[in-house]
């Protein structure tokens, strides 16, 4: 990344955090070269960079300054008679981060390039030269493949629909997903009246001897499994635990379907996907770039072993043709220029910071039932046991009360597989500077609210 590309990042944090305030003075091009020791003209270009994208603005013989955007205060607080909603239930991207400006210029430039393809189908694939950038891409998180093994999808529930109606090689037709697990594939295998079962996963990884007693049973046609940033626990499974994964399914003839949704996010370096561990044909990988982008992009990609390939692709464009044209034009552009390497780091500072506070609010608040064996390092989301005396549709209306909006984990578990009430918190789109009162606060309530035995 260039220097002054890092030192936007860098600006960009700290007007995000409050510290630079909207509407305020920025320092001086030649206080900031001496804060960052950089040069004066890489001050000059990231503010340039800035200014484009409407961050900051000038004023000839004054300097910069931080823009004041309609509805929002310091440290993107709302402006209104109300108090901010602190919203601990939602997990999509942060609102306040989303890459508007760039992607529209992308998408008016994917307008200009494919105006002829955009009035005809696209391919059943994807668009040919954004695969090509997605192979690189995916190499960088040790996912080595061939083009013809890429499909581009709407999004990864796309893909999973498609792989749970499609037959597999291995002749079976019962799915095993992780409880808890993901609510809307949950979802989709009952409205589909597909046969699931489900395996416990706590905060130590998977119940590995259970999952080989239901992988035996002979019936099992894939293993659905977030190995990475698991929601809603927020952990990762270890390398042994995935090197026991893979070779319970090469045992027993099972396909792995993993979805590394939150890949962007990872900071270390050694910590691979499955995908990478082995060589085996068993091996479906599945990423969303709607999680780091925009969620209406609804563009993912799965790498298919090659047995798969011809019936995923029969059956995808039964069911929509092909994915947008113009998303897939617009992320290759994004893709192509260094924006979305740059939006990445983005991301990950901005969830850096919050991960830091989430945790910072766990340790602060341990000394409670309810936190105190609720493991630390999690990433942007993780579950909190509640009393088993209160109800959870009584704490949810006293903290709507008080603008804080929070879920459970009921609808990540299998029908009659939710035993223990618990309070799934996701701080994605709580402002960092508000993680650790919002937290207290949900703290406060449950103490008033609970009945001792």
């Amino acid at each position: 990344m260039k220097k002054y590309s890092r030192l936007m990042l860098a600006l960009e944090g700290r007007i995000q955090t409050g510290e630079f305030s909207q509407g305020k003075k920025l320092p001086s091009i030649r206080n900031l070269a001496e804060m960052y020791s950089c040069n004066k003209s890489t001050v000059i270009r990231a503010y340039e960079e800035m200014e484009k994208h409407h961050l900051i603005y000038s004023i000839p013989q004054s300097g910069y300054y931080v823009v004041q955007k309609k509805g929002w205060n310091q440290g993107n607080l709302p402006q209104e008679n109300i108090e901010m909603v602190l919203d601990f239930a939602s997990a999509a991207p942060d609102q306040r981060i989303f890459p508007y400006v760039d992607f529209q210029h992308c998408i008016n430039k994917a307008i200009d390039a494919y105006k002829d393809d955009l009035f005809t189908y696209g391919t059943r694939k994807g668009l040919s030269s954004l695969i090509q950038i997605l192979q690189r891409h995916l190499a960088g998180y040790q996912v080595f493949a061939d083009k013809e093994q890429i499909m581009v999808t709407s999004g990864v529930q796309q893909a999973l629909a498609i792989l749970v109606s499609m037959p597999f090689p291995n002749g079976r037709d019962t799915i095993v997903i992780e409880q808890p697990g993901y609510f809307l594939f949950i979802e989709m295998l009952n409205i589909m009246n597909i046969p699931v079962i489900g395996v416990p996963r706590d905060d130590e990884g998977l119940d590995l001897e259970k999952l080989e007693d239901i992988f035996a049973t002979g019936s099992i046609k894939f293993f659905y499994t977030m190995p990475r940033f698991h929601n809603p626990l927020g952990t990762s499974l270890t390398l042994k635990q995935k090197q026991e994964i893979i070779r319970l399914a090469l045992k027993y003839d099972v396909y792995i379907v993993e979805d590394d949704y939150l890949a962007d996010l990872e900071g270390d370096s050694k910590a691979d996907p499955i995908y990478a561990y082995t060589t085996s044909p068993q091996v479906i990988y599945l990423k969303s770039y709607s999680k780091i982008l925009f969620p209406g992009l609804r563009v993912g990609v799965a790498v298919l072993p090659t047995l798969l390939i011809d019936t995923f692709s029969r059956f995808k464009v039964i069911m929509d043709i092909d994915t947008s044209m113009i998303s897939q034009a617009a992320l290759e552009i994004y893709m192509k220029s260094g924006m979305f390497e740059r939006h990445r780091e983005r991301i990950k500072s901005s969830y850096n910071r919050k991960m830091k506070q989430l945790n910072q609010a766990l340790v602060r608040n341990s000394d409670h039932e309810s936190f105190a064996s609720t493991p630390r390092n999690r990433v942007i989301h993780t579950i909190v046991p509640m009393p088993s005396k209160l109800s959870f549709a009584t704490l949810k209306h006293a903290l709507h009360k008080r603008n804080i909006i929070v879920d459970s984990t009921e609808a990540y578990y299998l029908s009659g597989g939710y035993t223990e009430s618990m309070l799934r918190l996701n701080v994605s789109n709580v402002p960092d500077t508000s993680i650790v009162t919002g937290i207290g606060i949900i703290r406060s309530e449950i103490e008033r609210l609970h009945i001792p035995h």
